[in-house]
């Protein structure tokens, strides 16, 4: 009895497991998908809601609405540069300071990660960090969007954790064949890392890729420096503000207005798809070393 009880049980728990997953995967992708729906879905349809999973009236005005103005191809490819070039800098930098603080010969290791850390629990505000961007003539520059976020103590940290966890003796039998510290760093360390910069990388460009309040306070009077997501703000802002004046219009026109126009819900669920796409599309790319990274990363012995 005791023998058919045991091998009973993984059938009893791969089954409750499966199960729990899809349910899991249910909850996670429903919204997503019903966003979907609702983006592909005509505007004066969704205000009766009922979407769920399929859109009800097919339409691309939504996404013809997103596209209409050409500003926003060009603001896809800032957000693709800022993205792609932050997230190499940091990577970088954030790794060579992450190995600098991990060694234990570096007698400033200790004050330099305390003064780091520091940076995770205070924040002087929005208004001198505006007035440090003016000192440092990042206003209305591209660089602004590179030079503030090159260093994260957050990562900084992970990457650090990680570096600990690889055999010491790489290190030293580096040295023992004379190369010094920055050798040592980009050939055996920085191959090395790539679950954990993997790691990193996906939170930098999302971190990146998804930023519009730093378009909105340092560039936004320079308009060949919009963002995608700054323009997709602007253009949620418009699509809302042109509801409220169609809402106290002239009884005769209001219902024709209402029923031509794109609505707030129906351009808000098309401007989440086409900025979530790109990531999606790389993520599936970076989720086994994203895993594995964490794992590695966040956990020390």
């Amino acid at each position: 009895m005791k023998t058919k009880q045991l091998r009973g049980e993984p059938i009893v728990f791969h089954s409750f497991n499966t199960i729990v997953m899809i349910l899991l995967a249910v909850v996670t992708l429903y919204p997503f998908l019903n966003t979907l729906a609702v983006s592909f879905n005509a505007g004066n349809d969704t205000i009766r809601g009922g979407i769920y999973l399929w859109p009800r009236v097919w339409t691309q005005q939504n996404y013809t609405a997103v596209f209409a103005g050409g500003a926003i191809y060009h603001a896809f490819w800032i957000s693709v540069a800022r993205t792609v070039i932050a997230t190499v800098l940091s990577l970088f930098l954030t790794s060579m300071l992450a190995y600098t603080v991990s060694r234990k010969e570096y007698v400033f290791r200790k004050p330099i990660t305390i003064i780091i850390v520091l940076t995770m629990y205070f924040n002087a505000g929005l208004i001198p960090s505006y007035f440090l961007i003016k000192d440092l003539h990042l206003l209305n520059s591209f660089y602004v969007y590179i030079i503030p976020g090159l260093i994260s103590a957050f990562n900084m940290i992970v990457i650090r954790t990680y570096i600990q966890t690889l055999p010491e003796g790489l290190i030293e039998s580096a040295k023992i064949d004379g190369a010094g510290d920055f050798r040592t760093f980009i050939s055996i360390i920085f191959p090395l890392c790539q679950p954990v910069l993997a790691t990193v990388a996906l939170f930098v460009a999302v971190g990146q890729w998804n930023s519009w309040f730093d378009t909105f306070l340092y560039a936004s009077s320079k308009e060949n420096l919009s963002t995608l997501q700054y323009e997709l703000m602007k253009l949620l802002s418009s699509s809302m503000f042109s509801n409220s004046n169609a809402a106290v219009s002239s009884s005769g026109s209001a219902m024709n207005a209402v029923q031509n126009m794109v609505t707030p819900v129906s351009i808000r669920a098309a401007i989440t798809i086409v900025s979530a796409l790109p990531i999606l599309v790389v993520y599936p790319f970076m989720q086994k070393y994203f895993v594995h990274g964490m794992q590695l990363g966040s956990v020390k012995e």
